[in-house]
């Protein structure tokens, strides 16, 4: 429930004090003193979901812009009038049941931080992110998204556009640009840092640690993540509830991508960048693009009609681009999507030939203990270079000959599953078998 205060202008006094009684609502009436133009303050107790359309009315009886609004909670309102308010909105279906348009203005511009703390906290989340990826410390990339302020700018990119605030909406997406601009040079420091002073032992392939391996392949499911944050997002701000927990989650859909970004770039590797720029630029526009169409959907819209269609046009433009530009990007998660699911099907058909190659008899004694694949890269599509099995086994230490007849089952799992060039002839796929002696008692 809300507590709302409006100044009442010379002349309006008896127009506003009827619309109020006509809605049956409590009110009570100070006089103005201070001898400006208004004669009185009227305060009342309204349901949430009622501040928005009695605003609308009492601004269509005279109450413009020069008059103040105040809008705060109320925790408790006892008032036998206000029950019976209540009751009559929330039976209302025609009623939005979200937070009124002033409220949700104020709360985008509340969540854009302002350009310093936005700027620090920015670095110091890009700078943890970057050190949990390189520990492969899940705890501490965790901590590096509670700490982002990226929320703000992409809800107010997205309230801007819808009531037709040009201000905020350019805040919005200049904050953005520059949020993922600084985190990624604050992470390339802070990794070539590391590298320098040798913090990461040299000869360390980093791009095979957890937490950056994953985000070097990003599929589809990457993107339901990112469309999930934007409409948490919206509806969060909308309904007035908290939205700290859904900026950890638009968070984690955008910060540990700028320290792999970052990582990449302190390496050298141009396509570990390319994988997690797109899928940085992805995750960006998918949540500006769902949290805008919710808050359209949701009935947000400017306060003067004059300027609705202006918002319309203008949120219509913006949906086309941010999809368009999403269904182009969208190409490289196919790519990996198909990748992922190409070599997951050579894996198991080279696990299955293992399988029936060890049932032979000839190989009895031999037990399998591990198979690892190798590619040529860790951004798809990728291309099988080793697979080194792992057996072990009992007897006089003779071990059979394995490997040749596993590179011929392996050739031909590579032929059934046509793999792309530049994958060449199948002998480019090297076969290591590595033989444990084992002892049973």
């Amino acid at each position: 429930m809300r507590l709302v205060q409006v100044t009442i202008p010379a002349g309006k006094r008896e127009t506003v004090l009827s619309e109020l009684d006509d809605e049956g609502i409590d009110y009570v009436l100070t006089e103005e003193t201070s001898g400006r133009e208004f004669t009185g303050v009227v305060s009342f107790p309204l349901p949430t979901t009622a501040v928005e359309p009695v605003l609308d009315r009492l601004r269509e009886t005279g109450i413009d812009e020069d008059a103040y609004t105040i809008v705060v909670d109320a925790e408790t309102v006892v008032s036998r009038r206000f029950e019976q308010l209540e009751e009559r909105y929330d039976e209302d279906e025609e009623t939005d049941k979200r937070i009124a348009r002033e409220e949700i203005h104020a709360r985008a511009r509340e969540l854009a931080p302002d350009f310093w703390p936005y700027l620090v906290m920015t670095v110091v989340s890009a700078v943890v992110a970057t050190a949990g990826l390189l520990l492969d410390d899940a705890a501490v990339v965790v901590g590096s998204m509670v700490i982002a302020p990226l929320i703000g700018p992409a809800m107010a990119t997205s309230v801007g556009t819808v009531v037709d605030d040009q201000g905020m909406f350019r805040r919005g997406v200049k904050l953005q640009a520059l949020g993922l601009a600084v985190a990624v040079v604050a992470a390339t420091l802070f990794a070539a840092l590391m590298r320098v002073t040798n913090t990461v032992p040299p000869g360390t392939d980093v791009f095979m640690i957890g937490q950056i391996n994953i985000r070097l392949a990003p599929d589809f499911l990457a993107l339901v993540v990112a469309l999930g944050a934007g409409v948490a997002g919206g509806v969060s701000l909308a309904t007035g509830v908290s939205a700290t927990l859904v900026g950890v989650m638009i968070a984690a859909a955008l910060v540990p991508p700028l320290g792999v970004i970052g990582i990449a770039i302190a390496w050298g590797r141009p396509a570990p960048v390319f994988s997690a720029s797109v899928l940085v630029l992805v995750n960006t526009l998918s949540i500006n693009l769902t949290a805008l169409i919710v808050l359209w959907y949701m009935g947000y819209r400017p306060d003067h009609w004059f300027r609705e269609d202006d918002a319309r046009l203008a949120t219509r433009k913006r949906i086309v681009a941010l999809a368009a530009a999403i269904l182009v990007l969208s190409a490289f998660l196919g790519v990996v999507t198909y990748d992922s699911y190409r070599t997951a099907s050579f894996e198991q058909e080279v696990r299955g030939d293992i399988d029936a190659l060890l049932d032979q008899p000839e190989y009895d004694r031999l037990t399998l203990l591990d198979v690892r694949f190798r590619y040529d890269d860790p951004v798809p599509p990728r291309q099988p270079t080793r697979v080194t099995i792992v057996a072990g086994g009992t007897g006089d230490g003779s071990n059979p000959n394995l490997a040749r007849p596993l590179e011929r089952r392996i050739d031909e799992a590579l032929g059934d599953l046509a793999l792309p060039e530049p994958l060449g002839s199948p002998n480019d796929v090297q076969v290591r078998v590595r033989y444990v002696e084992m002892e049973t008692a």
